[in-house]
């Protein structure tokens, strides 16, 4: 099975599942690039994949931590799709801040994160967001 194929039910592979986390604080979304580019995407929430036994929110919580130090908690699940560019299930978490400072975490897979503002997001993700995550930024970040 390839990464865009599905099972019969027509849900992803569990091992293929990604969790991101959209953390937001002080008037920005927190971004990562990664080390290692997936064709255009370079630049994207924290995120990796869903370990057997755990939620979307918990891997979105964990992945903050692995990748950028940081301590969330889960508010809402935005919204899942399977991501054009990787053919990945992706679901989305949006995150708030309970704790540490970001800073790359994991050296191995991150190069570096920023905290971009709604009018830099575009810079950062020229392909633009998925629809859900957009809706939620443009609400918590004009507020």
């Amino acid at each position: 099975m390839s990464d865009r194929e599905t099972s019969l039910n027509g849900h992803a592979r569990p091992e293929r599942r990604i969790a991101g986390a959209v953390v937001v604080h002080e008037g920005q979304v927190l971004l990562i690039r990664r080390r290692v580019a997936e064709g255009l995407l370079s630049w994207q929430f924290p995120a990796g994949k869903v370990e057997p036994g755990e939620s979307c929110e918990e891997a979105a919580i964990r992945e903050t931590r692995e990748e950028a130090g940081l301590d969330v908690v889960a508010v809402v699940l935005l919204g899942e799709r399977v991501h054009p560019i990787t053919g990945r299930q992706v679901s989305y978490t949006a995150c708030e801040v309970v704790g540490g400072t970001a800073h790359v975490a994991d050296a191995d897979e991150v190069a570096e994160i920023a905290w971009v503002t709604l009018s830099e997001i575009p810079r950062y993700i020229p392909y633009g967001l998925f629809k859900p995550v957009q809706r939620h930024l443009d609400v918590v970040l004009r507020s």
